[in-house]
């Protein structure tokens, strides 16, 4: 049984239809959807609306979406971090091209459309792996205790709770307990 603050528990309530669980994914993720939006408007000026827009519109689109079924395959916080990755991704490049066809002319059509294909393609640029390897090891240095740093990389490479306590010779809940340690550690720190 899932713990009642679990990502994946309200995932499944909320395609069972509770919108108390979307509440609960919203509070959860909109300050990070906040950040992703802001990074992809690289700080440009937005007189129409900004990234706070942009995450409110992702999230009423991922929301909308879940509410008519439409991501059966959504199982897990992995999973719904991808997918608010996506939707908000596409709102932000949107939202850029929109506002340059509004100062007529200013910027390519087709430069957005180019990011959204680079983001959505199997292999990222050597700038964005760069960046994802920098948070890696921001994100591990985080970790006060070598036990959750280790725990942290058999996590991510797989492993799972029941695998990582046999390694470690120690009970699986000890593992959640410091899985939630870990996420705790890693949700309090503002991201650059």
């Amino acid at each position: 049984m899932r713990p009642a603050g679990s990502v994946t528990l309200w995932i499944a309530e909320l395609k069972a239809g509770n919108r108390d669980a979307a509440q609960r994914l919203w509070n959860r993720y909109f300050h990070r959807l906040v950040g992703l939006a802001r990074h992809k408007l690289h700080g440009r000026a937005r007189p129409v609306a900004n990234e706070e827009d942009v995450a409110l519109s992702a999230f009423d689109a991922f929301y909308r979406a879940a509410e008519d079924g439409r991501f059966p395959q959504l199982d897990d916080r992995a999973d719904l971090w991808r997918l608010l990755m996506v939707i908000t991704a596409r709102k932000a490049l949107r939202l850029a091209r929109d506002e340059r066809r509004l100062k007529r002319g200013g910027g390519q059509p087709h430069d957005d459309e180019a990011r959204v294909e680079q983001l959505l393609s199997a292999e990222p640029t050597p700038a964005f792996a760069a960046e994802v390897a920098e948070e890696f090891q921001r994100l591990l240095a985080l970790l006060d205790e070598p036990a959750l740093r280790d725990i942290a990389l058999d996590k991510l490479a797989g492993g799972t709770n029941e695998d990582i306590a046999a390694r470690l010779e120690c009970a699986p809940r000890t593992i959640e307990r410091k899985l939630k340690r870990i996420r705790a550690l890693w949700e309090a720190e503002p991201r650059p």
